[in-house]
């Protein structure tokens, strides 16, 4: 009867053992699950906004050159409008200093 009981107690401590082990190998799958669910979920989102990124820059860039062109026309323009006042003015003077001297 005590031989009985012992190897019911063993057995159920092997049982118990094996349980436990099948529980802990299921735990460390769930885990290397989540953490290989995680790393691609990562991936994707870094991968997302890099895209979202390149897109802004790539319109930024535009945005910059339309400003830059238009920039420089109207310097050029300035440029221009300033050399046209400058030999007007450059005549005048010349007609100035003509009158005085002759």
């Amino acid at each position: 009867m005590a031989s009985e009981a012992v190897k019911k107690i063993l057995a159920a401590e092997a049982e118990f053992n094996r349980k436990n082990a099948e529980a802990k190998q299921r735990k460390d799958e769930l885990i290397d699950n989540a953490n290989g669910n995680a790393a691609r979920t990562i991936q994707k989102k870094l991968g997302a906004a890099t895209a979202a990124s390149h897109r802004m820059r790539m319109e930024y860039d535009e945005k910059l050159s339309d400003h830059r062109k238009n920039a420089e026309e109207k310097c050029q323009k300035d440029i221009e409008q300033l050399k046209l006042i400058s030999e007007k003015n450059m005549d005048k003077t010349v007609d100035e200093i003509i009158k005085k001297f002759f």
